[in-house]
């Protein structure tokens, strides 16, 4: 007798991998901007993430006289994934990982190369050179990139482990804007495929998983929640469901309706 596969079946079955790591939970959470430490551990428990990003540049991870990130996210038991926050060139992206590599051995990173404010929208040309240089020095780039499938597969040809465009400006809140392109930009990507920034509620984690990424990375959406541990909840549970309802696939879209109940055999 076949036996009816349940969602937890299916969740224990569903991990991904990315350089040869792989993970269960297709969460990913940045640790900064939280009111303190112990509430960071906190969220990212509730979270269930298995890998945290770590801005190199604002994060303490060797001052043993101040509180370190290490006391509070045991990197026993995540994954840190060092990345280029707050680096405007390609040269401060590859210092500020070379400089993670020396501290913590870390060779799988995210990176970042951003162009000016108030947007902050990746700066494509810096990301380039900075992957280029990367690359060949060893590293193992996880990137974040424009909704530009061109850019993207280029990214992929040139060595990236995981391609990370943006759903939204960083910070905004705004979901994902351009699901269209994200769906397209998937269709031409074998690497994992990622959306990262502008994820501001659950429903927004819950669509980006529907339209079939890989994961979601995200920060400010927990960080800034009046209850961060509350809506770190939420992204786990928006994450596997969304996951489950690509998986399951969604019911054809119509213009007009399909009666759920038979229109014969009606009692009279």
């Amino acid at each position: 007798m076949d036996q009816v596969m349940t969602a937890e079946d299916t969740q224990s079955e569903d991990t991904w991998t990315v350089a040869g790591r792989t993970f269960h939970s297709r969460l990913i959470v940045g640790t900064g901007r939280y009111k303190d430490l112990e509430e960071t551990g906190a969220a990212i428990a509730a979270s269930g993430a298995e890998i945290v990003t770590v801005a190199v540049r604002r994060v303490n991870l060797s001052d043993p006289k101040a509180p370190m990130l290490q006391d509070y996210v045991d990197p026993k038991k995540y994954t840190y994934l060092p990345n280029t926050a707050g680096c405007f060139t390609a040269n401060d992206a590859v210092r500020t990982l070379r400089l993670a590599r020396e501290a913590g051995g870390w060779n799988l990173v995210k990176l970042e190369v951003l162009g000016p404010p108030p947007l902050l929208y990746p700066d494509m040309r810096g990301t380039f050179e900075a992957v280029e240089v990367l690359i060949k020095d060893g590293f193992e780039v996880m990137v974040y990139c424009a909704d530009d499938p061109l850019a993207a597969k280029r990214l992929e040809e040139m060595g990236c482990v995981a391609i990370m465009p943006l759903g939204a400006p960083i910070g905004s809140g705004l979901g994902v804007q351009n699901p269209a392109m994200i769906s397209m930009m998937m269709e031409h990507i074998t690497v994992p495929f990622l959306v990262d920034a502008g994820v501001g509620t659950a429903s927004d984690a819950a669509i980006a998983m529907e339209l079939g990424c890989t994961a979601v990375l995200l920060n400010s959406a927990i960080a800034h929640a009046k209850n961060p541990i509350l809506m770190a909840k939420a992204m786990k549970h928006a994450i596997e469901a969304g996951r489950l309802a690509y998986l399951a696939g969604r019911m054809p879209r119509r213009m007009g309706a399909d009666p759920s109940s038979p229109l014969t055999g009606l009692i009279r």
